[in-house]
């Protein structure tokens, strides 16, 4: 039972239980054609090339491995060097002389280009990727490692590293793991694996149990870890435990000595059934995909020789043996270990068919050819783009002085007096040539060869002649040794500059460095040396972005994990789901809800927050800005949020105002705007209007009045340019004249009433509650909301006529209004009511992103009080945010409906507690706060694009679904 459990245990961790009766008999069929040598020989993968360093070319082993597919049958093959044309051609050969597919495989944990380095371009590492603090940027560079795999054909990525890498003299993990810290590699390890998983290529967590504290190469020797047990469970198996869990499909064993898994002398941890079998399948559970690491590898080649230790990688419980050297004799050894009841058929069988298993799921599409045409610009694809989003994000502001010069701008009067030392070069880089053109800089080279003679003169001239430094340490090696390779002469050179001078120093490469340069008065680490980063350096000291990124490790005193200077709007502080009792793998599930909205076409992208305890414990980005527009969704996008105006403006203001004593609910709406006066709008209550139960029309379409009378010719209404009688701006280049924003009051005045008491939800009430604000305060709605919240809250993405204050790439497109604008709005209020009323109104008008709605929304989860001051009295709170009807409303606020748990569909979910307040939106939003668990939940998108009458994200419960796996997670 036992044997059967394992082997179909990968299935079920990516397919359903109704497809592995089918799996089943695959695979049977196919281990039944396979003869006794053959079975053994799926476990094998034969290295299909190596590079001449010399000579500077790849060389294929094709025609041996060809012959070992024809003689034995092979099972997997992995790449490395060559370009992507022969790689393809050699594996598309060797497909069509398989009895079975061939599992291909690649090490290429920062894409293909990794190995493919005369024709693709390689992406970031991943340590730079644990400087980001966006987890969809992660997801999204899994992504695309994968669908760079899928079209080479290769169906395994020896990716993501789980390492934590806690020792800076680390020979072989280093700036490969994502950090030092335990949660952040468990969580980008994760999803980096669903990235590529979600596309149809295995993933491999690697290098069990961890490799990160060692100070001796694998490849060389065998390293030795001397840690407890308990120590190495509470740190280094964190990452395996929580990717274990989440779905990963296959894990590679490292090479390691640690006795306190097996002290068996010069035993590896690749070749130990205490690890593989005791601890990593009995006690952590895991069942799917083994890989040794490579068995040429000196940490146990010098051990094991002469495919011993293909025997004991068996014995020890593995899977699959990676570079094993000569297949002949490793099969006779085996063979003889079989013999001897070392090992047995049934334990090949068992390898056998998990391996089929793994071919059934990832493998079969072999069946067609690698299509070669243009294979080099397709896996280049996507690449441009993914390192300047990665970099803009990762780049991390370690220090800056009170003579900071950062930003620095290009106006003629600021550039004189700049210059640039580049540390490492002998040639203009792409930041080098960045200075020249944007500063007319002169360029001062320092390479590490130049001894110290040139020291003080360079050191003399600079600081007569300039007034501001701009430095940059370049072209040094990704591992320590040598103090990679960093001269001593150009240490002092760039600390003497960072003294003496107003410098400012950026550091190109592997972070660890920085322990060189830890007292420089402005330092700026950017993790990697390629233009891309470079031109991203130089746009953030531009101030086209601010900083945002964090360090992955400690590398002095002055900067440990997690320093860095996020020079953005205010934010919640971000936490592990775990320390907030919120299961991560559960959490993650929400993951799975978005892409199946996404391809859907639901939406083409949205953002999704979780807050709990007044942390972010869960934040992602997902798709692009549109179908036609393919930027990446991030964070920072702001979203026009439609209906949630009325929560997070016109009913903030109207809490303040109710606490300053300048508006009674129970009074009338005539009270305050004298203009209703003898209408029928006079005698409504403020309460009802609150309620949504005044008895007010829902909706008035003010602009199909303006087509109707135009018969389908606005230029009586609408004009191209602003002009003092077209003044009011409704979209990019369209001004609405001035006088109809008076037919607009005056339809809403002259519109019939119903039932009062009978909840009927309406915008009129709110557009008219906006006017009451502005009637009261002698400001405009915007202008009060920003004085007392917006402002005092740092908040500075959340606002109404957004263009006014933010730039438009940050700004996502909502709407192609084809029936009255006839333009795709971006920055303009989708509302045609709010957007003739100048898009400043009580319904409707609002734009902010997620991080922004966060703290507002957690101001009032902590009683009106944030970072010590106080906005509101929680007693206020807690009057807007009750049931006061037999509808599910507030005052202003929306509420989960009182029999949610009979109803079909629950409102906003079945799960959501009676003291839930929140608001959504028509263009496809969400806020929603639980008191009752202290959990914020915000989801912001842009389904209505290209149109409203895309309808999916509600027929598809997205938002509902999301909130409620949310409170799956909740522990």
């Amino acid at each position: 039972m036992r044997r059967c459990i394992l082997i179909f245990s990968i299935f079920l961790s990516f397919k359903s239980v109704a497809q592995t009766t089918q799996a089943s008999k695959w695979v049977d069929s196919v281990y039944n054609s396979l003869n006794p040598d053959e079975r053994i020989s799926q476990l094998m993968v034969l290295r299909l090339s190596t590079y001449d360093f010399k000579n500077k070319k790849a060389i294929f082993f094709d025609k041996e491995v060809g012959e070992a597919v024809k003689k034995y049958n092979v099972g997997a093959v992995c790449l490395f060097q060559g370009d992507p044309v022969k790689q393809a051609t050699v594996l598309n050969e060797l497909q069509a002389m398989a009895k079975t597919p061939i599992m291909t495989c690649i090490d290429a944990e920062w894409g293909v280009g990794m190995r493919i380095f005369d024709s693709v371009k390689a992406l970031p590492h991943q340590m730079m990727l644990g400087a980001v603090s966006d987890p969809a940027i992660i997801y999204q560079y899994g992504k695309l490692v994968g669908d760079q795999c899928k079209r080479l054909g290769i169906n395994v990525n020896y990716a993501p590293v789980v390492d934590i890498n806690n020792n800076p003299n680390n020979p072989v993990i280093n700036d490969r793991s994502f950090g030092e810290d335990k949660y952040k590699v468990a969580s980008y390890g994760i999803q980096y694996m669903k990235g590529m998983q979600d596309v149809g290529v295995m993933a491999c967590a690697k290098h069990f149990p961890g490799h990160g504290d060692v100070a001796v190469d694998s490849h060389l020797d065998l390293p030795v870890i001397n840690k407890t047990f308990d120590q190495l469970d509470s740190l280094e198996l964190y990452p395996f435990k929580q990717i274990f869990n989440a779905g990963v499909g296959s894990v590679m064993i490292a090479h390691l000595y640690i006795p306190a898994i097996d002290n068996t002398p010069n035993r590896a941890t690749s070749l130990s059934k205490k690890n593989v079998t005791d601890l990593m399948r009995n006690k952590l559970g895991y069942d799917g995909l083994t890989f040794t690491d490579a068995l040429e590898m000196q940490g146990v080649n010098k051990f094991f020789p002469n495919g011993e230790a293909s025997v004991q990688s068996l014995i020890a419980g593995n899977d699959m043996l990676c570079l094993p050297g000569d297949i002949e004799m490793n099969i006779k050894k085996i063979k003889d270990a079989i013999k001897k009841k070392t090992l047995t058929w049934e334990d090949i069988e068992l390898h056998c068919k998990k391996v089929l298993a793994a071919k059934y799921i990832y493998c079969r599409e072999n069946d067609e050819p690698i299509d070669l045409e243009n294979i080099t610009v397709d896996l280049n694809d996507g690449i441009p783009e993914m390192k300047k989003l990665v970099a803009e994000n990762a780049i991390t502001l370690l220090s800056k002085s009170k003579e900071s010069f950062l930003p620095l701008t290009t106006q003629k009067n600021n550039t004189a007096g700049i210059a640039y030392v580049g540390i490492g070069i002998s040639s203009d880089n792409a930041f080098a040539k960045r200075m020249r053109s944007d500063y007319n800089a002169p360029v001062f080279y320092f390479n590490y060869k130049q001894d110290a003679t040139r020291l003080l003169s360079t050191i003399e001239l600079i600081k007569k002649k300039y007034k501001k430094v701009i430095i940059g340490v370049h072209n040094y090696s990704r591992t320590p040794a040598n103090n990679f390779g960093i001269s001593t002469t150009a240490v002092n050179l760039v600390n003497q500059l960072q003294q003496q001078t107003n410098a400012i120093t950026f550091v190109f490469g592997n972070p660890y460095a920085i322990k060189n340069f830890c007292d420089a008065k402005q330092l700026v680490e950017c993790y990697e040396d390629d233009a891309y980063t470079q031109n991203a350096a130089a746009d953030l000291l531009l101030g086209k972005f601010a900083a945002k990124g964090k360090l992955p490790v400690t590398v002095c005193d002055k900067y440990k994990f997690g320093s860095g200077i996020i020079e953005t709007s205010a934010s919640l502080p971000i936490t592990n789901p775990d320390e907030v009792a919120l299961d991560i793998v559960k959490l993650n599930g929400i993951d799975s809800v978005v892409n199946a909205a996404i391809t859907a076409r639901a939406t083409p992208g949205c953002v999704v927050l979780v807050g709990k305890g007044g942390k972010i414990a869960y934040q992602k980005a997902f798709g692009t800005y549109s179908y036609e527009d393919i930027t990446p969704v991030t964070l920072d996008a702001v979203y026009d949020i439609a209906s949630v105006t009325k929560m997070c403006a016109t009913t903030l203001a109207v809490m303040k105002l109710y606490e300053d004593g300048k508006i009674d609910l129970k009074k009338k709406l005539g009270n305050y705007l004298s203009w209703v006066k003898d209408s029928n709008k006079e005698n409504l209550l403020i309460e009802d209007i609150l309620l949504h139960q005044a008895g007010l029309s829902p909706f008035i379409p003010f602009y199909k009045e303006l087509i109707k009378l135009g018969n389908g010719d606005l230029s009586n209404y609408l004009s191209e340019e602003k002009t003092d009688s077209f003044s009011i701006p409704v979209a990019q280049d369209q001004f609405l004249r001035n006088d109809w924003q008076d037919t607009i009051y005056k339809r809403i005045l002259e519109s019939p009433l119903t039932t009062r008491g009978k909840y009927v939800y309406s915008d009129n009430g709110f557009i008219l509650l906006g006017k009451v604000v502005e009637a009261l305060t002698g400001m405009t709605l915007d202008e009060y909301v920003k004085t007392n919240f917006y402002s005092p809250l740092k908040l500075q993405s959340i606002g109404f006529k957004p263009l006014n204050n933010l730039p438009e790439y940050k700004i996502v497109p909502t709407e192609n209004d084809n029936e009255f604008r006839f333009q795709t709005l971006r920055g303009f209020v989708h509302d045609p009511g709010s957007a003739m009323l100048g898009g400043v109104a009580g319904h409707a008008g609002l734009f902010s992103n997620a991080g922004d709605l966060a703290v507002l929304m957690q101001m009032l989860l902590n009683g009106g009080v944030y970072d010590g001051k106080r906005y509101l009295k929680k007693q206020t709170i807690d009057l807007f945010t009750d049931y006061h009807t037999e509808s599910r409303r507030g005052y202003g606020f929306d509420k989960p409906e009182k029999d949610n748990y009979k109803r079909a569909e629950p409102y906003p979910c079945l799960s959501a507690s009676s003291q839930t307040f929140g608001h959504t939106g028509f263009t496809g939003t969400c806020v929603w706060v639980d008191p009752k668990y202290n959990l914020t939940y915000i989801f912001l998108s842009n389904r209505i694009n290209p149109t409203a009458e895309n309808k999916k994200l509600l027929n598809m419960n997205v938002r509902t679904n999301v909130q409620e796996a949310i409170y799956k997670a909740l522990q």
